[in-house]
């Protein structure tokens, strides 16, 4: 039994194998998960019902189990505001640089060699996709038993 409460034998087989560098697609339910991901990345389906499990749920495991160098978001058009989801990934991200992407450049990183993992959730929110690159272990955080 694993002392961590990231479970998911897929999502930890991916991360597990990623390394410094690697992204993680946070994806949301309307994301176009069959074409716009990384041709090397594991894609895991979390969307069993319309909001049931969301990007900032699935967002707040990972940052208790990895170390994230970066960010990504997907972004409107410049004439239109910011939605939510994007405001609420710049708060629990901080102080990681989070960076906007407007929906086809999002959809070109996220097809880079890099992206190790996809996660689609069923969030209904639009522009809640969020690219995450792992960054590296600190020294001392693995506590010798």
């Amino acid at each position: 039994m694993l002392l961590t409460e990231l479970l998911h034998p897929g999502i930890l087989e991916a991360l597990a194998g990623a390394g410094h560098g690697a992204r993680v697609l946070l994806a949301d339910g309307h994301y176009p998960a069959s074409t716009a991901v990384g041709e090397h990345a594991r894609t895991v389906h979390l969307n069993l019902s319309p909001g049931v499990l969301d990007v900032t749920t699935v967002l707040g495991v990972l940052l208790r189990a990895l170390p994230v160098e970066s960010a990504q978001v997907m972004v409107p058009p410049e004439d239109e505001p910011e939605p939510p989801a994007v405001a609420e990934h710049r708060s629990l991200l901080a102080p990681v640089t989070v960076d906007t992407l407007d929906r086809f450049a999002f959809y070109d990183a996220a097809r880079s060699p890099d992206l190790a993992l996809a996660i689609v959730t069923a969030d209904v929110r639009t522009y809640a996709n969020l690219l995450l690159t792992i960054g590296v272990r600190a020294e001392g955080t693995l506590t010798p038993r």
